[in-house]
């Protein structure tokens, strides 16, 4: 089972949620409905960068060190592979 890493962002530079699931697709429907308190008080609705690992343990580690890691490192990672912070739900494999 693959186990995706994500980032979900209000708009570039704005407020962001970093998180994990087995469910791409499901997880970012659950936060654009407001299921998530987080996501929804911010407005946090657009998929901007996620990975996929094929076992738990590393995407909870990658989880895990992306949310000690500075916010500037985090735009960083996003930038890298999405310059313009779009939408990438339609890259969900």
């Amino acid at each position: 089972m693959v186990h995706w890493v994500y980032i979900m962002a209000s708009r570039p530079g704005g407020a962001i949620y970093i998180g994990r699931t087995h469910d791409l697709r499901q997880r970012v429907e659950a936060h654009r409905a407001g299921l998530s308190a987080h996501t929804a008080r911010y407005n946090i609705r657009t998929l901007v960068w996620f990975e996929a690992h094929a076992e738990f343990e590393p995407s909870l580690r990658r989880e895990r060190q992306l949310k000690r890691w500075r916010r500037a490192w985090k735009d960083q990672l996003i930038t890298e592979s999405n310059p313009n912070w779009k939408d990438m739900t339609h890259a969900i494999p």
